[in-house]
Order: C-alpha cells, then structure tokens, then sequence
C-alpha cells in the first residue's frame, strides 16, 4: 500500500473521491484549513480534527484512513498519538479524582495534576488501601495489613493477611461508596433474534434474589468446598449462577462452552469437579449446536441443564441429572428461598479454577483466589475507568478470564453489566450495543477485524460509547482506526496480562496520550523488567526489546498451580533484581522511545532472520497493510530440513472476494519487509489459507503453522 500524501496536498476533490458529498467536503475542507493555518505539526493537526468532531463515525472508512495517514505522513514510522487526555477529564476520571484528593499529601509539592504527575503517583504501595475504598468490598474481618514480606518463601509477600469476606455477596449487596442501590440496574441483556424488542434488565435487588434462591438450591444439591463446573453461554442465568457458587462457599471450574469433549474431560478431572452447570443447546447466529450431549461425553458426575430458550430442555437427559426446573424445585419448601447467609471465607480461599488456553500439553489449572477479584476489578476501575452509571459490554465467556474479570469489574464498581445471548459477529450484536446504551466495549482484534471487513456494524449509532477495550492478541493499527471512529475516536484501552495475574501488567491509561496498537504504562504498582538476550535486565526507561520479567510483589498473582509447580513455570531461571527473583511472563516486549510498550508476541514466536532477532508480529504488522486484498497475515520462521538459516514463511488469509496469488504476495511483502523494517530480510515463501489455527480464546496458533511448514520442507526433501 502506498504512502500517503501529507495533509498540507489534500483536496476537496480527494474528499470526495473518498466518498463525501460535495458539501461535505467543502465543509470538511475549510475545517482542515482552519486548522492548518494555526498549526501544521501532526498532534496538533489531529487533536484538533477530533476535538471538532470533523470526521464523523458515518464518513466512509476511507476518508478516515485518508487524513490519519495524511496527517501522519511524517511521522509514518513512529508511533503517533490518536487520543489525547484534557486536563479537565483526567480529573473527572477515577484515577484523577483520587489523585486529586491524595496525591498533594502524598507527594507534596511535586504534585502538579493527575496528567502530569501520574508517573510519580503510579508505584505509590498505598494505593492499594485507597482503591479498597473505591470498590464495593466489604469485609466482615479487616486485613491486618495491606501486605506482609516476613516470610521469604513467598515470593510475592501476603497480601490483605487476616481478612475474611465473600467477594460474591460483595457484588450483589448495595453500597454507597461506590453508589449502587437496590434500585440500580445490574444487568442489561437481549437474546440473539430479537433484535426489534425492548432489552431486558434486571436490578441489583433482583439479581441479589436469585442469587441466593440458586445458592440454597445448590446448598441442597452440593456441599461447602465442592468444585462446580460451568459450561455455558455468557447468560444472566451462568452470571446468577457464578455468583452463587461463590456465595454458597464452593468453587467454580470455568470451562469455555467452545470445547470439545476430551477438553472438557480434562477440566473436570483437573478440578475434581462434583458437578456441572451446562444448556441442553448453544443459540449462535441462528443455529443451534449440542452442548448436553458434549458435557455427558465427558462428565461421570451431576450435569444440571438449563434450557437455551424457554422453559423446556430439547434433550433427554441421564437418570442422575437435573433439569434447571428440578434443580431450583428442590428449595421451593424453604420460606426464606431468597435469603441466604453467605459463606464468610479467608481472603487465601479459591473460589474459581480458570485454565490457561493449552496451547502445548495439559492446560495449567489456575486458581483464583478471593484476592484475584479485587485486582482484576482495581485496574478496571483505574485504567477503564469503570463507574456507576456506565455500561459494561465484553463478549466473552466464563471459561475465559475477561468472564469473571468482567463480573467483579461491574459489580465491585457499580457498574451495569451488559450481555447479548449469541453471536457478537453480526448486526444483531451491534444494535444491542447501540440500544443498551453500552458505554464501555471489550473487544478481541479479530473480531474487530470482522466488523471491519463484513461491514455489518454500518448505521448503528455507537457515540455512547467513552472508552473502547482490547485484548487477546496484537491489534492491527488500521482496524483499531476504524473501531475508535465509531465513537468519534474514543480511546481504546490496551490490556495485556493473564490468567495467573489476575489482571493486565501493560494497559492504556486515560491520563496519558494513546496510540493504535500500544500500551501507555505498566499497570498501577507493577514494575516491569526487560531482559537481553543474555536475561540482563536493560536500563529503566531505555528504549528496548526483550523479554519481560515481572518484579513479584504484585497483588493478585497466583501463588500455586492445581497440576503444575508454580516455582518451576514462573520463577525457575529468572534473574534477580533488586534483591527478588523476577517472575517469568513469556512476552517479548518493545519500549519504544517515547515509553509506550508494543507486546512483540511470545517468547517462542521470535525468529532469527540472517542473525539478527525479530518477532512474528513486527513482520505481520507490515505485511499487513501490504496489499488491500489482505485480512490478515502469520509470520513463522523455519529451518530447512537439511540444515541452514531460518527461512521466513508468510502465512496469508485473503478479504473475502479477493484473489491473489503466492508469487505477487511474496514480492509485496519482501518489498514492504526490507523498506520498513530489514533491507536483509528475505521472504522465502507465501501460502494462502482460508483461516488460521487458533485456540478457543482466538489467539493464532503459529506453532501450528510452524509444524506443519516443518513436515511440508521435510517431505519435499525426502521427494
């Protein structure tokens, strides 16, 4: 794709040519003249063509490409600013509202405003104490201290030693501080086809009502301590039903609905699960698929079994298992059915066993403790800037870490949750958007990718929107560009983390400038290394590549695995700094000069191209905006059979009702790869495949791209 012209050489007539009436490019025009007649340096040009809410979210994408890569010519490889904070928002956000009451004692006369002072509050260890004021947690014992270092073994320290709470009655009971009352909507929802209906909702008091009616059901059915399978659509029913689990004093065992048998199998085994809640039916895009019959292959124990639509089960269910109808039938005899005494637990206690996506062997069995909510929500809270009022929409699922991230971030902060029960593919997903009112939306890159090249989200009216979210894997620059002019280019909040952290290392920040693709800051209190080659951690602040190391002492990272040794997958071989073993990520990592963060991909998709080390990703953010006809590109390195340098494979998925041929790419990408990144590099070959591998979180699974490069060079060798 060729570069664009510099802003200061646009014309009415390439306005139009982009899809403007002539009007409308007469008026946006003169606005960009205005402009440039102040100033024509970039940030300033592109601030002020946002802060006027010159490109409307429903001009053509094209014209939006059209003045970011114009505006932008200069300054093409570097990473520009899409987003700015006024001073007069950051102190409106939760983060500058705290630091605005706190950080003048805290820091004394070097407090100068939350934009400006940000980086001197961030590492601040009493933020902690000020942010459990902030959300609805609500102990019965108090911590006796925010965190406690005396015993060396543990590399992290304990933190909130001594507190005892249920972070399940936390989120269904009314607080003021933040504002939720019984009257508060907690959840927004819609079913898939009903597209024209009212959205359903339901209130904090509701939503606390069945609670406790599926708690004493489950009282009757399990016992305290019991692990509790889930394996479900993101519904109301799996939301009341999470919490309930949590609420009786058992655990829940989060299984994507996504799986297969053999996988299911493994989670319960895993977890030693006593049960499992599923649907007869999963309701997606107009179809319906068996999810009963994939539970019963895998599970010996008590399936309970909720109807997809309705009130009555599609299927015939085993002798010992339960309808949805029986299973809540069984507590109809207690008066009080709606009442419940929650199970008061040690801060240390699990209450969700969540799985690593098992991209290699068995999925690592990670414990969430009732620590883990509280971080995963604190940083919503501080990065998303989550508060009452906003409403939360992610399309995600429990067997997921956004799943329960998700719950704890709505309801610890105020917030509504919103869910659409099916495929967040089409327009259906999008007019639930538009008509709940949705003011905050988590998104993972391919299925903004998908919105973008069906088109299907044209029409709909997403300006209620004030902050986008993403994660699960790189973000392409360009679709990011189109999502954030959806809402008049709100910022999209990068999170990148895991499951074992309960939270996000790397995230967006509202007080700071953002750019497509990147990361501001390290989340709050976390400090994060990164290593050379030789595992030497690089100079604070230095613009690098490397790999991350964590420094330990962070709230909410797992301390154990279920069926792994937690010293040996994150501790074994790390170096120490500052007298403490660094914890291990798996992330290469870039710090760009001017301190935003690019997540390179994992430590074993970087390849080593004539001696010199580059990641998958920096080679796939080029050759994806190599030719128009591309959706998306892989990039794996391999080693002939018989010996020599890594050869560089571009792997190629073609935008429906395009046609390319391998030979033409290969000569698009070499070109674009040696003028932006290496004149070295070479691109040795290109295969167009309909779909990439992925795991059931979407994240692409280049190794096994890279396997089965590997069995095609050695087959050709042994012909």
């Amino acid at each position: 794709m060729e570069l664009p012209r510099s802003v200061m050489e646009l014309e009415v007539d390439d306005f139009v040519n982009s899809g403007l009436t002539v009007a409308e490019a007469n008026e946006l025009y003169r606005v960009l003249k205005d402009i440039l007649s102040v100033s024509t340096h970039p940030s300033f040009v592109w601030r002020q063509i946002v802060c006027r809410r010159a490109l409307k979210p429903s001009f053509p994408h094209s014209l939006h490409q059209l003045l970011y890569y114009s505006v932008y010519h200069s300054a093409f490889h570097s990473l520009p600013h899409y987003w700015f904070p006024s001073l007069d928002q950051s102190k409106c956000t939760n983060l500058g509202r705290l630091m605005e009451t706190h950080a003048p004692t805290l820091l004394g006369p070097s407090y100068k405003d939350p934009i400006t002072s940000f980086p001197l509050f961030h590492n601040f260890s009493i933020y902690w104490s000020l942010v459990l004021k902030e959300l609805s947690v609500s102990f019965v014992e108090p911590p006796k201290c925010i965190l406690d270092t005396s015993d060396p073994s543990k590399h992290g320290g304990t933190w909130l030693p001594g507190s005892v709470l249920n972070i399940a009655d936390c989120c269904v009971q009314p607080s003021s501080h933040p504002h939720k009352t019984d009257d508060t909507v907690a959840i927004v929802w819609r079913d898939e086809g009903f597209d024209d209906s009212q959205v359903n909702a339901i209130t904090l008091k509701q939503l606390r009502h069945q609670v406790m009616m599926v708690a004493n059901a489950i009282d009757v059915t399990f016992s305290k301590g019991d692990a509790i399978a889930i394996d479900m659509q993101m519904t109301v029913n799996a939301v009341i039903i999470y919490l309930a689990i949590v609420l009786a004093g058992c655990v829940v065992v989060s299984i994507a609905d996504s799986f297969a048998p053999k996988e299911i199998a493994t989670r319960l085994r895993v977890s030693k699960a006593k049960g499992i809640f599923t649907q007869d039916f999963i309701s997606r895009g107009g179809r319906k698929f068996p999810l009963y019959s994939r539970v019963i292959e895998a599970a010996t124990c008590k399936v309970i079994a909720l109807p997809v639509v309705g009130d009555d089960l599609g299927v015939q269910l085993r002798e010992h298992d339960l309808s949805w109808k029986d299973f809540l039938s069984s507590n109809r005899q207690n008066p009080r059915s709606h009442h419940y005494s929650p199970i008061y637990q040690s801060i240390d206690s699990v209450t969700n066993i969540l799985f690593s996506s098992g991209t290699t062997g068995e999925p690592k069995a990670i414990p969430w403790t009732q620590l883990s909510p509280i971080r995963s929500a604190a940083d919503g809270w501080a990065f998303v800037d989550i508060k009452p009022g906003d409403v939360y929409c992610w399309p995600t699922n429990l067997g997921w870490v956004m799943g329960p991230t998700l719950i704890y971030s709505c309801f610890l902060s105020g917030a509504t949750l919103a869910l659409y029960h099916g495929s967040p593919l089409g327009y259906g997903f999008g007019k639930f958007v538009q008509d709940a009112g949705v003011t905050i939306l988590g998104t993972v890159p391919s299925l903004v990718k998908t919105w973008k090249s069906t088109q299907c989200m044209e029409g709909l009216d997403w300006t209620k929107i004030k902050t986008f979210c993403s994660t699960g894997e790189t973000s392409n620059v360009d679709d990011d560009l189109w999502l954030s002019s959806k809402s008049y280019y709100k910022p999209i909040i990068e999170c990148c983390g895991g499951t074992e952290l309960a939270s996000s290392y790397i995230m967006g920040c509202p007080l700071q400038p953002q750019a497509f693709g990147a990361f501001s800051t390290a989340s709050m209190t976390t400090s994060l290394i990164i290593l050379d080659e030789n595992r030497v951690p690089y100079p604070e602040n230095v613009a690098c590549v490397g790999e991350v190391g964590l420094f330990p002492v962070y709230m909410g990272a797992t301390d154990r695995l279920l069926n792994a040794d937690n010293e040996e997958v994150y501790f074994k071989g790390m170096p120490i700094y500052k007298g403490k073993v660094l914890r291990r990520h798996g992330d290469i990592i870039k710090r760009t000069v001017g301190g935003h963060f690019i997540v390179q991909g994992r430590a074993d998709d970087t390849m080593n191209l004539g001696g010199i080390k580059t990641s998958s990703v920096e080679i796939e953010r080029v050759c994806d905006r190599a030719d128009e006809c591309i959706l998306e590109t892989a990039a794996i390195s391999v080693a002939p059979a018989n010996g020599g340098p890594e050869q560089l494979v571009i792997f190629v998925v073609l935008k429906k009702g395009y046609n390319s041929n391998a030979e033409t790419l290969k000569r698009k990408f070499s070109k674009a790869i040696q003028s932006n990144l290496n004149p070295l590099f070479k691109v040795s070959l290109v295969k167009v495949v309909p779909e990439f591998p992925r795991t059931a979180s979407n994240k692409l699974l280049r190794r096994v791209l890279r396997d089965q490069m590997k069995r095609e060079l050695l087959s050709q060798s042994r012909l």
